[in-house]
């Protein structure tokens, strides 16, 4: 008996332990901040030809209300359309249109915030040949 009680003693610890890293995981993944997965341009390239439009992808959802994106050129001049915003087919991407813009350096700079409610932002380089 005393061999029967110390199993499911082990048994309800296992159960226990299995729980609790269940719950670490679901409240970690629930509080989860938004950060940038991939972009379009890529951070740091060298495009050959002005991009239409800035992309850049979140490994979460992101609020379309309070989330911005814009482009500024070398003289941090405002050179996008200022038409930024989440990207209503997918919203884990933040996004915004761009003219024809002549070769030169050009940050992207990017606010999101989370379905968490929190807030995560950044910028990048690029550059035009």
């Amino acid at each position: 008996m005393d061999t029967v009680s110390r199993r499911a003693r082990s048994h309800a610890a296992a159960i226990g332990v299995l729980a609790g890293a269940a719950l670490a995981l679901a409240v970690g993944a629930a509080w989860a901040h938004a950060f940038p997965d991939h972009s379009e341009p890529r951070v740091g390239s060298t495009v050959d030809a002005p991009p239409a439009a800035i992309r850049i992808w979140f490994d979460g959802q992101i609020e379309p209300v309070f989330s911005t994106i814009r482009v500024e050129n070398a003289d941090k001049r405002r050179v996008d359309q200022g038409d930024g915003g989440v990207d209503p087919g997918d919203n884990r991407v933040l996004q915004v249109r761009v003219p024809p813009l002549p070769s030169g350096r050009y940050r992207v700079y990017w606010s999101v915030v989370a379905r968490d409610g929190h807030r995560t932002e950044g910028d990048f380089p690029f550059r035009i040949k």
